[in-house]
């Protein structure tokens, strides 16, 4: 089946981010640093703590991300959306409130018209989620 696997360009907080996310998710954390690298030659001495990739996963979630800056230079992770389907209201509830710690909530988790339960913030670290839960799959 084919995914879309969200990237995260975290500038220097990397490790700190994906800690956070692997609160909330669970999961297995990898974190690959420069230092060590094949990329280490190519970086300043001042990046070999930062985090050249990291990658967290639990089941069917995947999220990766990384200290590197493309080089056009840091672009804000609120540029990116991440999309949540849940499987349960209180699967919702559980990752609305985590993700919402410390962060901006843009819609509080209603009732919406396609017969879902929504919400969208931006997290403490800017990054901008919309979770939704289809009420149909409720046994």
């Amino acid at each position: 089946m084919t995914q879309i696997n969200p990237y995260l360009g975290l500038n220097g907080k990397c490790r700190e981010a994906m800690e956070f996310y692997k609160g909330c998710f669970g999961g297995e954390l990898t974190l690959q640093p420069v230092k060590g690298s094949p990329m280490e030659a190519q970086c300043p001495p001042a990046m070999e703590n930062q985090v050249l990739h990291a990658m967290l996963q639990n089941g069917s979630i995947l999220l990766f991300g990384t200290d590197m800056v493309n080089p056009k230079g840091y672009q804000n992770g609120s540029a990116v959306s991440l999309s949540l389907n849940c499987s349960s209201e209180e699967e919702i509830r559980k990752y609305f409130a985590y993700l919402s710690e410390q962060g901006e909530i843009i819609e509080p988790l209603k009732d919406q018209f396609w017969g879902a339960i929504f919400g969208c913030l931006n997290d403490k670290f800017g990054i901008n989620w919309m979770l939704n839960f289809d009420k149909s799959q409720a046994a």
